[in-house]
């Protein structure tokens, strides 16, 4: 446990306490959660960190589109500054403004399809008003937002980490305790294929609500040179050693995952989540990579978001992009969709 963390221990049961009372008030009172004019499907965790929710949003967005179901996503922009709130996030938005999670979605889907909001509920307002009109609006990192309703609760559950040491914060990584897993529609336990099964099925068993359980996973399909003039299908042989470097939650995890797809790396260098990616970063970068005998750079596309491209341009090795995609999520797009059908169609759904 870090000293922060140490220091602030005592304070445990009061934000306990103050997170009991405000989900025992959602619970008795519904209708206090806002309604809109379109289905609402939210992803999100009981941790704090990464579990995958942007890849698997991004998923979920470009599939249910693809079966007809027009979508956008609502995204509280973390990290984000701006005057406007809430924003509809465009492909040459500036991460400053943005958030570099959203900006990236962004450029992954093309205008009109990603909005970012201090609040949730002005945020889905802000995205029904968006031309064409969505049919359905996908919540990023909405599991503790209960202030906007939503159809369909998909919980996200690191198959790697899980629930850690159970605790909440400030001494441990829960946001509210393990039975808030009760309110979630099914359990998606990502980077399920190193998931103990048989534990992570007993731990919904006794604090889920019955519902279905997918695994799903990341993998790395290919890499792009920053300055889009390379990109490589993976797998591919005869890559320079790398320096792989990242401003993530869980830095670990992309690490993980360029080894499993063959991209083994010399050194790493972590930074803060959502931390930006200076130019003094960025030669830090270089640095290290040439001292551990690395001859070029990889970093995750959230990263490459927020590249300086006149400091990327002074690099003397090449930099990378490794692209993600999601591995086994189409039983989990085939029930979305079929909650999203039964709730068009008026038809009792088989989870709550």
């Amino acid at each position: 446990m870090s000293f922060l963390r140490r220091l602030a221990a005592p304070l445990g049961p009061l934000y306990a306490a103050a997170v009991k009372s405000r989900n025992l008030a959602f619970d008795r009172h519904p209708e206090r959660a806002a309604r809109v004019e379109a289905p609402v499907v939210s992803l999100g965790n009981l941790s704090t960190g990464g579990t995958g929710k942007t890849p698997l949003a991004l998923y979920l967005a470009q599939r249910l589109q693809a079966e007809g179901w027009a979508n956008a996503i609502v995204s509280r922009g973390y990290g984000g500054r701006r005057a406007l709130d809430p924003m509809e996030v465009a492909p040459d938005s500036k991460v400053r403004e943005v958030g570099d999670e959203p900006l990236m979605m962004a450029q992954r889907l093309g205008a009109g399809r990603v909005v970012v909001a201090r609040r949730r509920h002005a945020g889905a307002l802000r995205a029904l008003a968006l031309e064409p009109k969505p049919a359905l609006l996908l919540l990023d990192d909405g599991f503790q937002h209960r202030g906007l309703h939503r159809d369909v609760d998909l919980l996200l559950l690191d198959g790697v980490r899980r629930w850690g040491e159970g605790r909440m914060l400030p001494s441990g990584d829960l946001r509210e305790s393990m039975e808030g897993a009760r309110r979630a529609h099914a359990l998606v336990v990502t980077r399920g294929a190193r998931a103990p099964k048989d534990e992570v099925e007993a731990w919904w068993g006794r604090y889920g609500s019955g519902g279905p359980l997918f695994f799903v996973d990341f993998r790395i399909g290919a890499l792009r040179l920053w300055n889009g003039e390379g990109h490589i299908v993976l797998p591919a042989q005869g890559f320079d050693p790398f320096l792989a470097f990242c401003g993530l939650g869980h830095p670990e995890s992309f690490y993980a995952d360029l080894i499993v797809a063959g991209l083994g790396w010399v050194d790493t260098l972590s930074f803060p989540d959502h931390a930006a990616l200076t130019p003094r970063r960025l030669m830090l970068a270089q640095m290290k990579a040439a001292q551990a005998g690395g001859r070029a750079l990889v970093c995750t596309e959230k990263d490459a978001v927020k590249l300086d491209p006149a400091a990327a341009a002074l690099l003397q090795m090449p930099l990378w992009i490794a692209e993600q995609e999601v591995v086994g999520g189409e039983p989990l797009a085939a029930f979305v969709a079929q909650q999203l059908a039964s709730l068009a169609s008026g038809t009792p759904r088989e989870v709550r």
